[in-house]
């Protein structure tokens, strides 16, 4: 290992949909967390690891960060702000193709601004804004929420990887010296279980549209890895009866759906077979419910 090997803990902390996770996985150059375009996608600390000659920069994906309405989103909050004290570098990361909003201003308020952490306010989506005018108005409107403290800046497009090389030139530069945590061939500490539950949530949302927005959870019963066919058994649970029967659809299409798109990506995870069992329950308001949170994995660590 080289002498002025760099590594360090990054959190990704920003409102819900601005890109945190697409980032990631553009970052890695590898999907190890699920990006759609609905809010709360992420909903727990997820750490991808980069690693190559330069250093390795252990990325910590936090959930989007909103005012919390139950104890499921005091969860949210609190997965994103226990990532701070532990971090050596902050990326807040927000959608400059929109001035500051008031989610903004209450991240920099209450988790932002008596850190001693260093940050980076990432502009992301700059590629959906054309007129130089408005996008120097809103970056303004971002810097200005940090008083007279002002952090540095970089325009990026998650999406299509614009800037990529040099917000991880950036991010090496405020790193410490350091060793390596991970073996340089590691991407992820997530496991197969956890990756499962986890594409299979991302075909949920991605085939329900609207109608079934954050009220379901998943959670694989059984794991069986064999050599040459993995079987994953897991239940999808959700709150009333009505979405019961959406996530079933007609005949079982939806499920039948979900499953197959689940199944189609588990495999190219794992690079063999993948057989692949859903059930769905009812769980009611199992988002206030201390006991149930527990039993999905939403619980302190």
């Amino acid at each position: 290992m080289q002498d002025n090997f760099k590594s360090g803990f990054v959190a990704l902390l920003g409102r819900p949909n601005v890109g945190k996770s697409t980032l990631l996985n553009q970052v890695l150059g590898q999907k190890i967390v699920i990006a759609t375009d609905k809010a709360q996608t992420t909903r727990k600390r997820i750490k991808g690891i980069l690693t190559n000659e330069q250093g390795q920069i252990i990325f910590v994906d936090t959930p989007g960060v909103h005012k919390p309405l139950n104890k499921f989103g005091e969860f949210l909050v609190d997965e994103a702000k226990v990532s701070l004290p532990d971090s050596d570098l902050i990326l807040f990361l927000v959608d400059v193709s929109e001035p500051a909003g008031k989610g903004d201003n209450w991240i920099v308020q209450n988790m932002l601004h008596e850190t001693k952490t260093q940050i980076v306010l990432v502009l992301n989506k700059s590629d959906k804004i054309k007129n130089e005018e408005k996008y120097q108005n809103n970056v303004q409107s971002y810097l200005d929420l940090f008083g007279e403290d002002k952090p540095e800046i970089i325009s990026i497009s998650a999406k299509t990887g614009k800037n990529k090389e040099e917000l991880i030139l950036k991010i090496f530069e405020k790193l410490p010296t350091g060793i390596m945590f991970y073996p340089e061939d590691v991407v992820t500490e997530e496991s197969m279980r956890d990756v499962a539950q986890e594409i299979i949530r991302e075909k949920i949302l991605l085939n329900t549209k609207e109608e079934i927005p954050h009220c379901v959870a998943v959670l694989v019963e059984k794991y069986e890895e064999k050599e040459e066919i993995d079987r994953i058994f897991a239940s999808i649970f959700c709150e009333t009866k009505s979405q019961k029967g959406i996530l079933i659809g007609k005949g079982g299409s939806m499920l039948k759906k979900i499953g197959t798109d689940a199944r189609i990506e588990l495999e190219k995870i794992v690079e063999k077979k993948v057989y692949l069992e859903l059930n769905v329950k009812i769980e009611k308001d199992w988002r206030k419910n201390k006991n149930a949170l527990e039993r999905f994995g939403y619980v302190e660590n």
